[in-house]
């Protein structure tokens, strides 16, 4: 049996990774678990009620005037610290582009845990527009063993940065 860690922490995060949990859930070699930063607490919990995902666990990260390095370096110690090292996971997956999915993506290397990206290869070519977004894909793709990549579009991205794990068009999980 697999064990599976979704890790997200904004509405549109959850809405997305709402039909994969439902489906990995269902199936019997999977052991899943998800786990919700709270980048975006009220709307979060909205989507989270109204799939009615099962949280396992609840980091709860926003604190008043966070500054980006501060989230970021909390992301990474609590992802760590309060689940990765708590549970043996063969596969963390993201999606997007927040600072939650780079930090994630961060702290499951660091475990040497496989990344699996959702709606990978998407890009601006500015790293600064939309900022730190941008950044945080291309960086999380680097980390990821697995891409699942919305567009062929997205696929040539991730192919001319010589991201040559295992790259897959899927579509999108909310029109698809």
């Amino acid at each position: 049996m697999k064990k599976i860690l979704f890790l997200f922490g904004t509405r549109p995060e959850a809405i997305k990774m709402a039909p994969l949990i439902a489906c990995f859930s269902k199936d019997s070699r999977f052991d899943v678990k998800v786990a919700v930063t709270a980048q975006h607490r009220e709307m979060l919990d909205q989507v989270v009620s109204f799939f009615e995902i099962k949280v396992d666990y609840d980091l709860n990260i926003m604190t008043p005037n966070q500054t980006l390095h501060q989230l970021t370096a909390d992301l990474i110690s609590r992802i760590t610290n309060e689940i990765l090292l708590k549970e043996s996971f063969d596969f963390v997956f993201v999606q997007g582009d927040t600072t939650t999915v780079l930090a994630s993506a961060m702290a499951a290397f660091y475990q040497k845990i496989k990344v699996v990206h959702i709606e990978a290869g998407l890009r601006s070519h500015n790293m600064y527009s939309p900022f730190p977004e941008e950044m945080n894909r291309v960086l999380t793709s680097k980390l990821a063993a697995i891409h699942f990549c919305p567009t062929e579009n997205s696929r040539k991205n991730l192919i001319a940065e010589n991201s040559l794990e295992q790259v897959f068009v899927v579509g999108n999980t909310v029109i698809d």
